[in-house]
């Protein structure tokens, strides 16, 4: 394993970047700009071509300032209403799944058009809290690209286990990032775990340009023997907006035979409804109230940062963005990604495997990559996000 700080260098700026949310809004002029740009990478492309194969370094105008692993870990940590607290307050089981299903949609962030979070580097780490939930991921495989996330909150026995292994195509009019693995929500409180996938990212650029979440997401808890079933859809053909990001699924039964409780139908971006069969209904989701407002996470002991943290790691490459100093970014982005081949050279050289220090790392045919935390909780983080 490498030395603690080795993948990083110490003296990096700490740079956070407010989180993606309702208010975020795409550069026209710098869309369009990105466009052209990627046009020219990918017109000489197959569709179907696994882009993870092409090893590209996408130069810093390409990049928001944050890595992938921030952006798991906000989707987690930012909220303008706790729906964690919501899922663990159910007083009956078809209650905790429904609001399992309003946390699992919140999960699902705005995109800037045009503009992509950094990939991680091997080792990379983020760590986080807000109140007593305490979030850390660590990039566990670069190649394929692996991210694992624990996440516990011990006064209210909430555990989250997650691993994402995604998988960018060139799909003609489109990049459709697949994101492979599963994530685990445990209500320890009620004896109750619920296992979910994530729906895949698209980029369209013809006929209409537009990043959105397109696929069909499963939830289920065996303690219950309750499932969740929803599709997220994206712009229609012709970039009618009406009809954008609508979300429609149910919640069923599944014993001897299939019995539907309720139907889910409306938009991420909007609002989402469950409707019983009764003919009531209840809002379960508003993205208004979930990610709008939300608080940029501040660092409270500079001294506790790690070397690997992501906010420092890509601490320069992001003050070079945010200022626009894209000389500054491209110079600080090729440090990084130069030591990283550095440091594979001298493991290679000395025959060692890299092995990551928070989780344990598996694969199988049948379930693909999977990770395990390897202490019990997540201790309090150095970056914490405000609360009122």
């Amino acid at each position: 394993m490498d030395p603690e700080g080795s993948i990083g260098t110490r003296c990096n700026p700490i740079v956070i970047a407010k989180p993606m949310s309702l208010e975020e809004e795409s550069d026209a002029d710098r869309a369009s700009n990105l466009l052209r740009q990627a046009m020219t990478i990918i017109k000489d492309l197959r569709p179907g071509l696994d882009l993870i194969t092409l090893k590209y370094k996408a130069p810093p105008n390409f990049n928001i300032p944050k890595s992938h692993l921030q952006c798991f870990g906000e989707s987690v940590y930012c909220s303008g209403e706790d729906m964690l607290g919501k899922c663990n307050a159910g007083g009956s089981a078809l209650e905790r799944l429904a609001a399992v299903v309003g946390w699992s949609i919140s999960t699902t962030r705005p995109l800037i058009f045009g503009a992509f979070p950094y990939n991680p580097i091997l080792g990379e780490t983020h760590h986080v809290s807000r109140g007593t939930l305490n979030v850390l991921l660590e990039q566990v495989s670069h190649h394929p690209p692996v991210a694992a996330l624990h996440a516990t909150d011990e006064k209210h026995n909430i555990e989250m286990i997650w691993c994402h292994h995604f998988s960018p195509k060139y799909r003609g009019t489109s990049v459709e990032t697949e994101m492979h693995g599963k994530r685990q929500l445990k209500l320890l409180n009620h004896g109750e775990t619920y296992v979910m996938n994530c729906p895949s990212l698209v980029f369209k650029f013809i006929p209409t340009k537009a990043f959105e979440w397109s696929g069909k997401v499963k939830i289920q808890c065996q303690e219950t023997a309750l499932t969740a079933e929803i599709s997220y859809k994206g712009l229609s053909f012709l970039g009618r907006k009406s009809n954008s990001r609508s979300i429609n699924g149910k919640i069923f039964a599944q014993s001897f035979s299939i019995k539907t409780l309720c139907d889910i139908d409306g938009q991420w971006d909007r609002t989402v409804t469950l409707k019983y069969h009764s003919g009531s209904a209840k809002v379960i989701y508003n993205a208004i109230e979930v990610i709008s407002n939300l608080k940029t996470p501040v660092v409270l002991d500079p001294k506790g940062v790690k070397a690997t943290e992501s906010a420092k790691v890509w601490g320069e490459v992001s003050q070079g963005i945010l200022s626009k100093d894209w000389k500054k970014a491209k110079k600080a982005k090729m440090a990084v990604e130069e030591r990283q081949r550095e440091l594979a050279k001298e493991r290679e050289s000395r025959k060692e495997t890299w092995v990551p220090k928070h989780f344990k790392l598996s694969y199988s045919k049948e379930n693909g990559w999977d990770c395990s935390p390897i202490q019990p909780t997540v201790p309090p983080a150095p970056i914490v996000v405000p609360i009122d």
